[in-house]
Order: structure tokens, then sequence, then C-alpha cells
């Protein structure tokens, strides 16, 4: 019964789509809208009846959110006064704080168990995406602040994404999750660097204050959520253990803080106050809330888990929905060939890493895994720092469509490797 309904909802949309085809070729745009976006609804619950592209459900879902926010901007800008931009960067936080609360310290003792799956995977990841979106940005001349856009994507950290298809693909899911976590780790050095580097001809970079926004908008968060995972469940770790990470995560504050001080040009008033501003936002706020959970649930936060997993997916539909909203005019400018090198952005990724990896003569479940990490990126990250450069209609317009169409590369890549088990090359690196 269910594959009969879910059968006749990807006819119906099928038949949605063909007839919002025929509209817009007959120039009948608001005609067409409706039925796209139904067909985009219909097909989004239809995949989830049939287990091999159930997994796609989710980003067809994006691709409905954009396709309306494209048809009725208006509904997308604004909520009476309040400018709904504004909510990107706390949904962002929400989302890194969710990421950081499924991770521990632990995890980045792979750099001592994979050094060079390691150096490989985060090296490669700072070189190659970089560099090909400023080859891909010279080479289509795109306009400056779009250009820079599709640098911007390049030059940030990998995405949680990417642990997910490494996970789906059999590749080594601990390398993943160390490349990924070491590549955000040193992000807001990275990142303002090479954007200045690569970008600077396009836009104005300000290094000191890109740097801030990534600590504020991925680092600090994370550092919520580790603490906060690190206090929800009782006797995982040592007491002499804690008490390391805390005094690390309280070095990291009081660095970020050190850092607003030179991008805002603060005195010691001005840093006294921000920084306890952060101590009770990512460092008390984490702690006593994960008290206070484990006290009310007796150590039981999976439902914690869910929900953040579940704010984290909407949070991302939102961030996309109102950039494409914002920058709907550019979009409707450069949208199919920015699409396109988008693509090839993407695609490129996914081949350099993977040839890379089987240069150093890397297993096949580690090349795997530096693909995705290559190939995908955090473009939540990304859009962020675009509305922090108030550019969020042009320079955030990359992010906004790189991040659904690599989860559609990456949806696909996956599976088409979990079909095909990775031969046992020894130990992984």
């Amino acid at each position: 019964m269910k594959k009969r309904i879910s059968t006749l909802l990807l006819i119906f949309s099928a038949v949605s789509f063909l007839s919002s085809l025929y509209l817009l070729a007959a120039n009948a745009v608001s005609g067409a809208g409706p039925l796209l976006i139904a067909g985009f609804v219909a097909l989004a619950i239809g995949v989830r009846g049939f287990a091999p592209v159930k997994g796609f459900s989710y980003t067809i879902w994006i691709f409905t959110a954009v396709t309306t926010s494209m048809f009725y901007p208006q509904y997308f800008l604004s909520l009476g006064d309040f400018q709904l931009k504004l909510l990107i960067i706390p949904l962002l936080q929400v989302i890194m704080f969710g990421m950081g609360s499924q991770m521990s310290f632990e995890d980045f003792t792979g750099v001592i168990k994979m050094p060079k799956g390691v150096l490989i995977g985060v090296g490669s990841h700072y070189l190659i995406m970089p560099l090909v979106g400023f080859g891909i940005a010279h080479i289509f001349n795109f306009p400056p602040e779009i250009s820079a856009g599709i640098i911007l994507i390049g030059c940030v950290p990998s995405g949680l994404a990417s642990n997910v298809m490494s996970y789906i693909s059999r590749a080594n899911l601990a390398l993943a999750v160390t490349i990924g976590a070491i590549s955000t780790l040193i992000s807001p050095f990275v990142t303002p660097f090479l954007m200045r580097l690569l970008g600077g001809q396009y836009i104005e970079v300000n290094f000191w204050s890109m740097m801030l926004d990534i600590l504020n908008m991925i680092i600090l968060p994370i550092v919520g959520g580790f603490i906060f995972n690190l206090f929800s469940v009782s006797g995982k770790t040592k007491k002499r253990s804690e008490i390391v990470q805390l005094v690390i995560y309280l070095i990291i504050i009081l660095l970020t803080n050190l850092v607003y001080m030179k991008a805002k040009n603060a005195d010691m008033e001005g840093f006294a106050v921000a920084f306890v501003k952060s101590l009770c936002w990512f460092y008390m706020l984490p702690m006593f809330g994960a008290l206070g959970l484990r006290h009310l649930m007796q150590g039981d936060k999976k439902w914690i888990d869910k929900v953040l997993s579940m704010i984290s997916m909407v949070g991302i539909a939102v961030i996309i929905t109102i950039i494409t909203a914002a920058g709907r005019e550019s979009l409707l400018k450069v949208g199919i060939l920015l699409i396109i090198t988008s693509f090839l952005h993407n695609i490129t990724g996914y081949t350099l890493g993977y040839s890379i990896s089987w240069i150093f003569g890397m297993p096949e479940k580690d090349r795997r895994t530096v693909a995705f990490e290559v190939g995908m990126q955090n473009g939540g990250l990304a859009s962020g720092l675009a509305l922090q450069m108030g550019k969020l209609a042009t320079v955030g317009l990359a992010p906004a469509i790189f991040g659904p169409l690599m989860n559609v590369t990456g949806s696909a890549l996956a599976t088409w490797w979990r079909g095909r088990t990775p031969e046992e090359q020894g130990e992984t690196i």
C-alpha cells in the first residue's frame, strides 16, 4: 500500500514538473510556480517509499524550499519589521552546537593514530577547493562579488555532511571525523588567509574580522557542544581529563576575545564585557544545561540528539531559503552558469581528493573519505560570513547553491560506493 501511494505521488510529481515547464515556456510564470512546488513536495514524500532513493528526501525538501523562495521571495525576507536574515547566525550557531554535542575531545586523537591520512586530507582540502574556486571565478568572469562567493565556499572547512557520506559509503569514518574536526579547528586562521590571498582582488577582506566571525559562528558553539557532551552523561570521562578539557576550552574562549580586541579595537573594558558574555553563553550555560537535563532525563540524551538533529536540518533549509530570496535578482542573471560551475567545483573536489590519496598509496576506504572531505564544504559558515560582510545577496549565492548540490552528488556517490565493498589493503593510514 505504501509503495502504491509513493508511486502515485511520483507520477503526480512528473505530471506537475512537465506542466510547469510548459507554462514556463509559455511565459505563464505565475501558474508554473505552484505546480513546480507541488511537484517537489510530492517527489520528496514519494521517494521515501523506495529504499534506494529514500536518502534523497531531505535534499528534495531543500529544493522545494529554494523553489518557493524563488517564486515568492517576499515571504522570506522579513516578518513585519524583523529581517529574517538575522536568523542565519543564531541558526548556524545552534547547528554547530549540535555538532559539538555529538563529538568529544577524543575525536582529535585520530591525528596521532592516522597522521598521514589526516595531513593528506586536510592539506588537500585547503589546497584543492580554494584553487579550483579561484580558477572557476577567473575563467567564467562572474561579477566580482559572485566570484568572491565561489572562492569563499572553497576556502571554508568541510561540513558535517561529509562524515555522513563516509559512513554510507563504507569509508573510514574515524578518519573523516578527524579531518573534519581539524579542518574546522584551523579554519579561523586558514580561511581568512586564503580568502584574502585569492578573493582580495574581488572584495575587501578584513582578516581579523573574518577570523572573529568564524570563531563566534563555529568554534565557540562547538566548544559549547563539547562542554554539554562532557557533562550530559556522568562517569564517561575521568576527572583529570575533564579538568584538562575545561581549561583548554577556557583558553579558547580567552583567545577568541583577544581576537575581538584586535578586530574591534576594543579597550580592556570592552574585552572584559565580551569575555564574560562568551563565558556565560558558551561555557557556563552548556555546563549547567547539561547537568539539569541529565538530572531530568536520568542520563538519557537520545531525545536531545534527535531534537538537535532536527533543528540542524530545518536550520540549514531556512538559511538556504533566506539567502535564495535575498539574492533572487542576481540568481536570475547568473543562475544556470552558477549551478554548472558549482557542480564543476564539487565534482573536481571529489575527483582530485580521491586521486591524490591514490597517488599517496592510501587504502580504498581512506580514498573515499578524502574524496568527501575535500569535495564537501561547510556552506552554512560561508553563508554566515557573507552575511557578516553585508553581501548576502551576492557573495552568499554560491554557498546557497553549493550546499544542496553537494548533498545530491554526495548521496549519489556514497550510494554507488556502498554497493562496492572496498578491498582490504592492509591497515588504514
